[in-house]
């Protein structure tokens, strides 16, 4: 069973954190890719920060994770969703995932990417993403309805 979590909305003091744990928790995957740079992973995330669309998961008292949600005319992107490594295998991910989707369905489909050969693939269509398209460094993802 996941620990049980809160989301709560993020605030721009945020910024500097959720840049470091994007660098920790996608460092594995774009090293895997050739493509870790270690300012430019931090300085991405701070450029397209949009606290306003952004949640940060509570857990046990600590900040364990971010997710945005951003929703467009036809569609719902979910972007910089980062639980940290200890809180990581434990059931947190599809919990939050599957209460988002909840929260935020309506007639639009969801959508997000996903580095080529991250372990996270397998996290997003558990809850109901399927392959949309690819290419060498991206997998993009659809789900239609809540997970």
């Amino acid at each position: 069973m996941p620990p049980e979590f809160t989301l709560r909305p993020s605030n721009s003091s945020d910024a500097s954190w959720i840049a470091e744990l994007r660098a920790v928790v996608m460092r594995p995957d774009l090293e895997r890719l050739g493509r870790f740079d270690p300012v430019r992973v931090r300085e991405r995330f701070l450029k397209a920060f949009l606290p306003e669309h952004t949640y940060v998961v509570h857990v046990q008292g600590v900040d364990a994770g971010v997710i945005a949600i951003r929703p467009e005319a036809g569609e719902v992107w979910i972007e910089h969703f980062y639980l940290s490594p200890d809180h990581q295998g434990q059931g947190l991910g599809g919990a939050v995932l599957r209460k988002v989707m909840r929260d935020f369905a309506d007639h639009r489909p969801f959508r997000l990417n996903v580095l080529q050969g991250s372990p996270a693939r397998r996290l997003y269509e558990r809850v109901g993403f399927e392959l949309e398209s690819e290419d060498p460094v991206d997998v993009f993802m659809v789900a239609r309805s809540a997970g």
